[in-house]
């Protein structure tokens, strides 16, 4: 399973372990169909998923994964599909359904409309590319993995800009764990997935971990009439990521 075979143990910051203090409750468990690098892949199989969050919310909520591990908390009735390959792993969530051509055409946008994505970029192999990007941007203690993907001579410099984007917020949680907010209409971490900008944020949080230097990174819009599960969906990402085993 990548998603949990990608990442050791963050420290868990007050804010997951206030949320692992919340007594667990089950939400629905949902498979997600997958395609990539060696074909399609049924969804799998799985019990009712536990959780630390308060039941209103969790009624309101289901746990997606793919068939690789890669899992997010999403609005119950969405619709999922992950892509996979050599560099890593996503899972996409969104309230209709995905056409799951669509990741592979060279003629997609994206998702103009509401929508979920968790990705993991694997540091040991191509994945490297996205993860050092993301480390030059919001992650200055780790610019040491930067300087050995440039001085590879692969990509230059130039595609590895360094700080945050100027008109995202940013919430640490120690040197590896970063929530964030790209306004509307604006460049940011929400816009370095599959979302497209439009009038509304993007939020989520990027996280390192793993003995290969992971990434693993989450974004997410949500209608406006459900802005009260942010938080918790990105509590509940980092509590997910806390408890993943250590890499073998």
């Amino acid at each position: 399973m990548l998603f949990c075979a990608s990442f050791g143990i963050f420290a868990q910051s007050a804010r997951t372990a206030g949320a692992s203090a919340k007594a667990p409750v089950t939400v629905p468990f949902v498979g997600c169909a997958s395609d990539g690098q060696t074909g399609p892949t049924d969804p799998p199989l799985g019990k009712p998923h536990l959780v630390s969050i308060a039941p209103p919310l969790a009624r309101q909520l289901a746990w997606y994964e793919a068939s690789d591990g890669i899992g997010v908390l999403a609005p119950r009735g969405w619709h999922c599909f992950g892509v996979y390959g050599s560099n890593g792993s996503t899972l996409f969530v969104t309230p209709v359904p995905i056409d799951p051509n669509a990741p592979f055409s060279n003629n997609w946008k994206g998702f103009d409309g509401p929508a979920i994505q968790i990705s993991v970029s694997v540091g040991g192999t191509s994945g490297r590319f996205a993860v050092a990007r993301m480390i030059a941007r919001v992650f200055p203690e780790h610019m040491a993995f930067v300087r050995g993907v440039i001085a590879e001579r692969i990509e230059p410099a130039t595609e590895f800009p360094r700080g945050p984007y100027p008109t995202d917020k940013l919430t640490y949680h120690g040197s590896e764990v970063v929530e964030y907010e790209t306004p509307p209409q604006t460049t940011g971490l929400g816009t370095n997935s599959r979302l497209q900008k439009n009038d509304s944020p993007i939020r989520g949080v990027a996280m390192l971990g793993g003995a290969d230097t992971n990434l693993l990174q989450l974004s997410m819009r949500l209608p406006a009439t459900m802005s009260a599960l942010e938080d918790t969906i990105i509590q509940q990402t980092e509590l997910e990521s806390a408890s993943i085993p250590a890499d073998n």
